[in-house]
């Protein structure tokens, strides 16, 4: 009996380099894992979609091994194609059984082209914003006094699907709660924690933000401020922009350092995964290393710390909810049950089980920017799954999953609304703890 081969060994040779120094040179070793057996390819959203073996990612994998040996050359338009159509959700991840860093070859791979080949020029000029505090502080200011005027809404009604699904996803971005309680003192006191603002949560879900801390609060958890933090990077890296990643990460470990905080939390899924990355993203950088492995190790879900409260039960909340997993939240930070925890903390909530909730919306960062055609078709199935729920709330615990299944939903007509879970929890301490009116 002739033994196995690997097939992504079988061209080229295995010690010859085409890209010698380039990031996806140094991730080399993380593509000798994969023995393309082929579990990961019914997780994969735009394999099930677009049904091509290249939109796998064992058929990605194997377009990176045939551009590092040189058998594919970094110009060949269709294999950018299909490496730009992979939507970076890791739920390859989650099935192999190998363990193929899938995520980190992704960004490196991009990286490594993004030096030959730079991205289009709106997507350079977003990510450059995001890069710049004060600029992306004006432009979501502007963005939240658009939303105000509810012309947003009114416009997506006629404009073609590529410019009115991002209104949309602009006008899914308001808030659907507003509670107003004094949260009480805890029963316990618990540790510390510095929020992780970000960029998109910061200016345009101020209000979920603003639930975060109150939660946290009737849990007995203590906020320390972070002054001089920035965006995290998570978009820049899954561009392939790493040097943009690392600036914003080695400021951020700075600004959380200074806190002293026993946690850093974050209440988007991305971003999250993204604190958690730093140590691999530093690992070469020996002045920053050892700093950015500390700082991935104090990063938590705002859902773990909840649940690992607890957490405190609400009031209330009479409502229809259906769940939908983050693929950063449950692919690259494997957390699955704390978000289901904090739902179960509200009484009378009914929650419906989301066929394919382990499967991508769609949203990816700025990949429903770069590739719309195939972001809508991956979040078709996704929306006819809510549906066939019934549920008066979709919970998602990520800005981009929040606004591409918000806009969806609205584009659809669809009465239910997308919302993060701190939010529902939060609405339900209303309901428990809000002041009684003062009799006369």
């Amino acid at each position: 009996m002739t033994a196995a081969v690997n097939p992504a060994t079988l061209h080229g040779s295995p010690n010859h380099c085409a890209l010698p120094d380039s990031p996806l040179a140094h991730a080399r070793e993380g593509l000798d894992k994969c023995v393309h057996c082929g579990f990961c390819l019914q997780a994969c959203p735009t394999y099930v979609t677009l049904d091509d073996e290249n939109d796998s990612p064992r058929g990605r994998l194997l377009i990176m091994r045939s551009l590092l040996e040189g058998t594919i050359a970094t110009s060949d338009e269709k294999a950018r194609q299909h490496l730009d159509q992979c939507l970076g959700c890791r739920a390859c991840e989650t099935a192999c059984p190998s363990g193929v860093p899938y995520g980190h070859l992704l960004e490196a791979t991009r990286a490594t082209l993004t030096e030959r080949h730079p991205l289009p020029w709106y997507a350079r000029v977003l990510l450059g914003v995001f890069r710049h505090r004060r600029l992306l502080g004006i432009a979501l200011a502007l963005s939240r006094i658009f939303r105000w005027t509810k012309i947003p809404s009114l416009l997506a009604r006629v404009l073609p699907n590529r410019l009115g699904f991002p209104l949309d996803m602009l006008a899914s971005t308001a808030p659907r709660f507003r509670p107003e309680y004094e949260a009480p003192e805890p029963s316990a006191a618990r540790e510390s924690y510095a929020l992780l603002e970000g960029c998109v949560m910061r200016g345009l879900y101020a209000h979920t933000h603003a639930a975060t801390r109150r939660t946290l609060a009737v849990n007995g958890y203590h906020e320390v401020g972070a002054a001089g933090q920035e965006c995290c990077g998570a978009l820049h890296a899954h561009a392939g922009n790493l040097d943009a990643a690392r600036d914003l990460a080695r400021r951020n470990i700075a600004a959380f350092e200074r806190t002293g905080a026993d946690h850093v939390v974050s209440n988007a899924a991305g971003c999250g995964a993204m604190l958690r990355e730093y140590g691999h993203l530093l690992a070469d950088d020996p002045a920053w290393a050892a700093r950015a492995a500390a700082l991935s190790a104090r990063a938590r879900d705002v859902s773990e710390l909840l649940a690992a409260a607890g957490p405190v039960e609400g009031g209330a909340l009479p409502l229809s909810v259906t769940y939908d997993a983050p693929c950063h939240l449950l692919h690259a930070q494997r957390i699955s049950a704390p978000p289901l925890k904090v739902l179960a903390a509200i009484p009378a909530l009914r929650l419906a089980p989301l066929t394919e909730a382990e499967y991508c919306c769609g949203a990816a960062g700025i990949y429903n920017l770069l590739e719309p055609a195939v972001s809508d078709a991956v979040l078709r199935p996704k929306l006819g799954h809510i549906a066939t729920t019934g549920a008066d709330f979709v919970a998602t615990g990520n800005p981009g999953c929040l606004m591409q299944i918000g806009a969806g939903l609205r584009r659809t007509g669809s009465r239910a609304l997308a919302v993060h879970p701190v939010e529902l929890l939060d609405a339900s301490y209303a309901a428990r703890f809000r002041s009684p009116p003062a009799s006369d």
